[in-house]
């Protein structure tokens, strides 16, 4: 991989410190500036309730069904997994989150398991910083916590990191219950998103449930799955 794009977000998240700037230097999201704590905060006290400490049901499923295939990225990888899941499998997997304190913990499972998995922090808005491009991308939890008009700028740092005609596999809470994460998501909303134009084509949007530490019986969502348009730049 070209390190140099990986170690230069880690200089960018470090260069001043968390007393004074906890958010690195970078744009705070929406629901960070909504919480005033950065994502890092949510892994430093415990299980955040996004981490059930066992990888997604329907991401399970998909890797079952084939779902993921060639170099894997996991965006919003968290403690990892989804990723180690994956990286089971025999698939090659990079991990990435912005939460240093996430990307810690995951590559300590990773090593307590003898699991090979590349975890790295970095933006998820700028992912051609990886320099690279995969083709299978999944994220599982990371859409639905952005607000309508940072998804542009997210969808296109997806396209920029997937090969044309690679995958992707969104896992993201519906709008079938009230007060369901930070940003619920209608079908339409996920469709409009990843409309023609964007650099994808949405293949399927499927309901399921998300597992979490707040849901005995998991959260309603949607599992789409989205393909990268062969010879279509990212915006």
């Amino acid at each position: 991989m070209a390190r140099s794009g990986v170690e230069g977000m880690r200089l960018t998240e470090h260069s001043r410190p968390l007393a004074l700037d906890p958010f690195g230097g970078r744009q705070p999201t929406s629901h960070e500036r909504m919480t005033g704590r950065p994502w890092d905060a949510s892994y430093r006290a415990g299980p955040a309730p996004w981490d059930v400490g066992r990888p997604q049901p329907a991401v399970v499923r998909l890797a079952g069904a084939g779902g993921f295939a060639g170099a894997v990225l996991d965006a919003g990888c968290g403690t990892g997994e989804n990723a180690l899941h994956l990286a089971s499998r025999g698939l090659p997997v990079m991990g990435v989150d912005v939460a240093p304190t996430a990307v810690a913990i995951a590559r300590a499972k990773a090593r307590d398991r003898g699991i090979e998995v590349e975890f790295a922090v970095a933006d998820a808005f700028e992912l051609a910083r990886l320099g690279r491009r995969f083709e299978s991308v999944l994220d599982s939890g990371l859409f639905h916590t952005f607000a309508g008009d940072e998804r542009p700028r997210y969808v296109a740092s997806l396209a920029a990191a997937t090969q044309p005609g690679g995958t992707l596999h969104v896992v993201c809470f519906s709008d079938a219950a009230p007060a369901t994460g930070p940003h619920p998501v209608s079908e339409a909303e996920l469709r409009a998103a990843f409309a023609p134009g964007t650099g994808w084509a949405v293949a399927a949007v499927v309901p399921d449930r998300i597992q979490t530490r707040f849901h005995a019986d998991g959260a309603p969502a949607w599992v789409a799955t989205i393909t990268r348009s062969p010879g279509e730049p990212a915006n």
